[in-house]
């Protein structure tokens, strides 16, 4: 078990080397977990799949409700309830790779994340003992369904400027609330609702647990969407529903922390939750490529369509790589915080918040992967990829949301780079330092050391650290050089992101396979190893992309040609021949006729 004195902090991963041997990978998954894995999967292969079409239609307004409580009665909503309140109480990777799982089952996937997700854990982190006895069995279970009212017409990603109102009653035993919300996942069929709400002129929301019994509560019809069509969103309007004042959830003006905080946790969790849904879509074009003939052969003897499964796996691999990663650390910290006393709600929150920097880069790779994925898939599928009767269409409809809820991908990406400078601000992580020594580097004689290369990926990773110092000299200069402007500075806010993700993600591929070999030999890892090239030579080439565009944007002269200099140093390295790597591993996958990683 990490202690916090050794663990690493979210966002250290820029200024500290990590070993493989302290990195989780999914195939260390125990066979309990492998176990739930496949009961998740038997699932999906029963209740979801053979009704995709009458989920999708919603012309059955039981059908999912109906779905729901089977996934109750098979403990998979209360994963990560504790058994005292009727739950499994499983781990935090555990839950991670249950969200992957289900991922793969379209439209129930944003019914099952919104419940189990936003819908429970605001009141297993942050309701009182008698809140947590009264609802959270009723979840966990399946009894109850659960959903989570935040937006409003006029507040989306500026989520504390909701105009919905919360007035204590004469007598001072209810608040009654008035608003409106909007986009409300599950809204259609929950029992119960955790609304945001203002008191009086308060600055800061607060939250409450509202029973759907408690009156007041009406609904605009299902929202026609362009995919998740299975899933209920609906908009919510409160007309002085009546709440019991015990059912304020945490303080007054706690609201805004709740919201932000089961955010973190809802990022990490669709990363993992994409994961599913990419490798479903990449075995399915893996068949179909075996399956369509042109010219006499089957599609996927050609280069360009080799090209993209093997593409199509590569980025899968990695997204899983920085998943598990980042799941790992954030349970290590819990585990680190409770043992040092401190209780474990608490320590939960405090891990998540840690890690916040790391849950919002999952979600923006992910959903990018996912994008990248079902669009390939379409593509390999040809004409037949656009047609409805086909798996893709609705694959490709489904995946777009991914990149717009828990944030869209450019606030996270502005999120990421914010929260890592204020970090560095009070002094929590030590940037800027680091920061200083790369600048000191570029003006002094460059290094013609060669490095042993007889050791695995001993190159790949020398060449990790130097991309890390390309983002302490962009990041250092661009936070001199602005100063508490930067963050009105968006492009240059998201050019840094992109340098941070492409970093995470290479380097959590290299460690995952790192680690594989160690377990596995080689000969064994040889088409992780080739993914793993393939995914740091697409980095290198993204990362100085990014990093000449904010150069560009605020330097000039001398110190440009400085950075530019430094730029070229740090981001060289030898041609692979990607070409060879990508057929390798598109022929593995052709003769698995599935992803089989």
């Amino acid at each position: 078990m990490a202690t916090l004195s050794k663990s690493i902090q979210g966002g250290e991963f820029l200024i500290r080397e990590t070993q493989a041997q302290d990195v989780f990978i999914p195939e260390q998954f125990s066979e309990e977990q492998k176990m739930m894995a496949q009961a998740c999967q038997d699932f999906i292969d029963t209740e979801i799949t053979p009704n995709i079409e009458e989920i999708d239609s919603m012309k059955n307004p039981d059908l999912v409700p109906s779905i729901f409580k089977k996934a109750g009665e098979l403990g998979l909503l209360g994963i990560s309830v504790p058994e005292q309140y009727g739950g499994m109480g499983m781990s935090f990777n555990t839950s991670m790779l249950i969200a992957d799982i289900i991922g793969a089952a379209g439209s129930f996937s944003t019914t099952y994340g919104a419940h189990t997700g936003i819908g429970t854990l605001p009141i297993l982190y942050y309701g009182t003992e008698e809140q947590k006895q009264k609802y959270l069995p009723k979840l966990a279970t399946g009894e109850w369904a659960a959903c989570y009212c935040l937006t409003e017409p006029d507040a989306g990603s500026d989520a504390n400027s909701g105009k919905t109102r919360a007035t204590l009653s004469e007598d001072g035993k209810y608040y009654l609330i008035n608003g409106q919300k909007m986009w409300i996942s599950n809204a259609g069929f929950a029992d119960l609702f955790i609304v945001f709400a203002k008191i009086e002129n308060d600055k800061n929301l607060t939250a409450f647990i509202v029973e759907k019994t408690f009156g007041g509560i009406t609904m605009n019809e299902e929202e026609k969407k362009m995919g998740i069509k299975g899933s209920s969103t609906r908009q919510v309007f409160f007309n002085d529903c009546k709440v019991p004042v015990e059912n304020m959830l945490s303080d007054r003006q706690n609201g805004f922390k709740i919201a932000v905080n089961i955010l973190n946790i809802g990022r990490v969790k669709l990363g993992a939750g994409v994961l599913g849904g990419v490798r479903t879509v990449t075995s399915l074009a893996i068949k179909y490529s075996t399956e369509r003939k042109q010219f006499g052969v089957s599609i996927n003897t050609f280069g360009a369509v080799k090209r993209m499964l093997a593409e199509m796996a590569t980025r899968t691999f990695v997204s899983e790589s920085l998943c598990y990663r980042a799941g790992q650390d954030i349970e290590d910290r819990m585990a680190a915080l409770v043992e040092e006393g401190m209780p474990d709600a608490e320590a939960k929150l405090k891990a998540l918040e840690q890690f916040a920097i790391e849950a919002a880069i999952a979600k923006v790779h992910g959903s990018e992967v996912l994008d990248f994925v079902v669009d390939q898939g379409v593509q390999v599928y040809g004409g037949m990829g656009y047609s409805a009767d086909a798996p893709m269409e609705r694959a490709y409809r489904d995946a777009r949301i991914s990149r717009i809820y828990e944030g869209t991908n450019e606030i996270n990406r502005m999120l990421m780079v914010g929260m890592l400078l204020k970090r560095a601000m009070k002094g929590e992580i030590n940037l800027f330092e680091p920061a200083m020594a790369v600048s000191d580097e570029l003006t002094s004689v460059p290094s013609f050391e060669t490095v042993d290369t007889s050791e695995l990926f001993a190159a790949e990773k020398e060449l990790i650290k130097k991309l890390k110092k390309v983002f302490l000299m962009v990041g250092g200069k661009a936070a001199m050089a602005l100063q508490d402007r930067i963050e009105e500075e968006q492009e240059i806010m998201m050019n840094l992101a992109d340098v941070m993700i492409e970093i995470y993600a290479a380097e959590s591929a290299l460690l995952r396979t790192e680690k594989l070999v160690s377990i596995q030999g080689e000969e064994a890892c040889k088409h992780q190893i080739a993914m793993s090239q393939i995914y740091l030579t697409e980095a290198v080439d993204k990362i100085n992309s990014a990093a000449k565009e904010a150069i560009a944007s605020f330097t000039k002269g001398d110190e440009q040609k400085v950075m530019m200099m430094g730029l070229k140093r740090y981001t060289k390295m030898d041609l692979i021949n990607t070409k060879v790597l990508r057929r390798q591993v598109a022929d593995y996958m052709i003769e698995a006729g599935k992803y089989p990683f």
